[in-house]
């Protein structure tokens, strides 16, 4: 797995917070709950050009044109909270996006799985023959 600095990247982190949905009894209008965390991945200085392209590929879907990684969360009542949320949810994003692919073992389908596929064919073609209506 590629190494990155937790602690670095902390300070690259911006954090915004908006009016959460959900319940929040008198507060729910007043407070900023939601917490949205970017980063700025492009301009990244503690991720390697390596991490950062792998990074782009793999979570792209969560990454705009700028090259920002979006993460938000509203799931409590406290902002504290939902940031914490959000810093664990991106430091589990990366260190799975980061770990290296497995290569896949070619197998071949051993003799008996062969034979048993192979009989199951000759057990189906048999009953389908016994529908056809009987030559005379």
């Amino acid at each position: 797995m590629q190494n990155f600095d937790k602690n670095a990247i902390l300070f690259e982190l911006k954090f915004r917070s908006s009016r959460s949905s959900g319940p929040g009894g008198q507060s729910v209008n007043k407070l900023e709950t939601r917490v949205e965390l970017l980063l700025d991945v492009l301009n990244s200085k503690y991720l390697t050009s390596d991490q950062k392209e792998i990074i782009l590929t793999k979570l792209a879907n969560r990454i705009n044109n700028e090259g920002i990684l979006q993460i938000s969360s509203d799931e409590t009542r406290s902002q504290l909270k939902n940031k914490n949320i959000v810093i664990g949810r991106l430091f589990d994003l990366l260190e799975e996006a980061l770990k290296p692919v497995k290569k896949r073992k070619p197998t071949k389908p051993s003799r008996t799985a062969i034979e048993k596929r192979l009989k199951g064919k000759r057990i189906k073609s048999d009953k389908k023959d016994l529908r056809k209506p009987p030559e005379i």
